[in-house]
């Protein structure tokens, strides 16, 4: 994976990936998103740059989503925006990335997602091999823990499960923690080990996919990792789902194994969780309802 370019400043950035005489003419901001600001940024020869933007210390984040882009694109299988640069200047820290223009969806444009997402799921990159990735990095606005592990299972609970149940305590209720405890205890009664670790998202909601300049979706804001590729699905079918064809044609890449539909609640719990412990107390009735339907 190559090295995240570093600047001082946006003007360094410009200069030293278009050349000497380019410069910032203008600034029009983006509304969406929950955590950073963001910008497309039109220099004088008209090429037009997407920026996200946030307090310096969130460098880090910006560091570690430009090394999910880059883990993504190296599969060859999908699209992502091209990651451009990060750095710091005056008061804030910045992620450059080319800007997607997007046109009208391709025909099947749901169907070649699901394939060229299963295609993602499916990449040989030995240079890994474990569960997990080279780093931490974040969910959101929370860090998100990657510690290299032989087996999924034993990964999802100490990795993904556990440290977000203990940052829920003040919201659990005693019977929620027993419930909590019990299902820590008991994931090999629930999950399944698969064949081998897969690339996935992370984060996989209709707000981070986009339409490329190819009228096929592409992936965006990853909080990429090595797991089971059904977590990247039970995603997509939490805020609303993606419509039916997609989960169809995904279906038929033969990437689910048999009984994923009595698991995505439990994947799921992990998502709700992080909503929990960064939203508040909305997202409890889920949980509870989840932590209940696996050990009631």
């Amino acid at each position: 994976m190559p090295d995240i370019k570093l600047f001082t400043s946006i003007s360094e950035a410009v200069k030293s990936i278009f050349g000497k005489s380019r410069y910032v003419v203008k600034k029009n901001y983006v509304a969406g998103g929950d955590i950073n600001e963001a910008c497309t940024i039109t220099l004088d020869d008209g090429t037009i740059l997407f920026m996200k933007s946030n307090l310096p210390a969130f460098l880090t984040n910006f560091k570690a989503e430009a090394a999910g882009l880059e883990a993504i694109r190296a599969t060859g299988a999908i699209g992502v925006p091209a990651v451009l640069g990060a750095g710091t200047d005056t008061g804030f820290s910045f992620l450059l990335l080319t800007y997607i223009r997007g046109v009208g969806r391709i025909s099947h444009y749901w169907e070649t997602f699901a394939e060229e997402l299963a295609a993602v799921h499916r990449a040989d990159l030995p240079e890994f091999g474990k569960y997990g990735f080279r780093e931490d990095n974040w969910i959101g606005a929370r860090k998100q823990i990657n510690t290299p592990h032989d087996r999924w299972i034993p990964f999802f609970r100490d990795c993904r499960l556990e440290p977000q149940i203990k940052s829920a305590g003040n919201y659990l209720m005693a019977e929620d923690r027993r419930r909590a405890e019990c299902l820590l205890d008991h994931l090999d009664r629930f999950l399944v080990e698969p064949d081998r670790p897969s690339l996935v998202h992370g984060d996989l909601w209709s707000g981070n996919m986009i339409t490329g300049d190819d009228g096929k979706g592409w992936l965006i804001d990853p909080a990429v990792y090595y797991g089971h590729p059904e977590i990247d699905i039970a995603m997509t079918e939490l805020f609303g789902g993606f419509p039916q064809v997609f989960y169809e044609a995904y279906r038929d890449t033969g990437m689910l194994q048999p009984g994923y539909g009595d698991r995505k609640d439990l994947y799921n719990l992990y998502q709700l969780l992080n909503h929990l412990n960064m939203f508040g107390r909305g997202y409890l009735p889920d949980v509870r309802r989840i932590l209940k339907k696996y050990a009631g």
